[in-house]
């Protein structure tokens, strides 16, 4: 897909180790991650941001303690109900991929009232990814493939099956730049065939602590590399 502007996905990690190294309670730092939520949404649009994806909690993450869960999930009510009149006004427009059907009733309504307050926002496309998991993407659209019993589909083909096994309403662009903050270096699961050919930047950084300027200087380090795409350079 063509695109004028970068394609941003961030794996927001740290929030819980933040919190620990601070003696709080783990949902501490994931209610001082939502602040970093707003700092970059703010300053993407001026770096050349146009879709940014946020990973905010995994389909593995049904997982953790219950009250960590639920802590999450009443910090997801906050911010669909809180922050999609200043997104609109903003130019920002949200869309929530994963599955939905494990997702509480009361939450599936505010994603679809947030979503529809948003629906005209194009200065930045914002995608926040709520029980996502890549494989099971993959695996649901390889299964698409052979209930179609057809020719074998396109990447095109291919990559729209996939968002749409997530809840894509339409294909986003491939990654340009993947962010993950908190010190690992890995993918968990997190837009696998997307990030195909996307650029890494790993930062020791906890997501609470994240701010614009790291932001800026990620995508400067993009900006620095030569992407090759198999081909030679030169």
């Amino acid at each position: 897909m063509k695109q004028s502007g970068l394609h941003v996905a961030i794996i927001m990690d740290g929030n819980g180790r933040w919190a620990t190294q601070r003696g709080r309670p783990r949902a501490v730092g994931h209610r001082a991650g939502a602040d970093s939520v707003r700092r970059v949404v703010e300053a993407a649009p001026g770096l050349g941001i146009t879709t940014l994806t946020l990973y905010a909690f995994s389909s593995d993450n049904w997982a953790r303690p219950p009250l960590e869960v639920q802590a999450l999930f009443q910090l997801f009510r906050r911010y669909l109900k809180r922050e999609p009149a200043e997104l609109a006004q903003s130019g920002v427009r949200l869309s929530i991929i994963g599955r939905r059907d494990r997702l509480p009733d009361d939450v599936r309504r505010l994603i679809a009232l947030a979503e529809r307050r948003t629906a005209a926002g194009s200065r930045l496309h914002l995608r926040v990814a709520i029980d996502y998991s890549a494989r099971d993407a993959i695996v649901a659209a390889a299964a698409r493939a052979r209930r179609e019993r057809g020719t074998a589909p396109t990447r095109e083909v291919f990559a729209r099956w996939l968002g749409e096994a997530m809840n894509c309403t339409e294909p986003a662009p491939d990654v340009d730049l993947l962010i993950r903050t908190g010190g690992e270096q890995r993918l968990s699961d997190f837009l696998l065939w997307e990030c195909a050919y996307a650029e890494l930047v790993f930062t020791r950084t906890m997501w609470p602590d994240f701010s614009a300027a790291e932001l800026a200087e990620a995508v400067g380090e993009f900006q620095g590399r030569e992407r090759r795409f198999g081909r030679v350079a030169g």
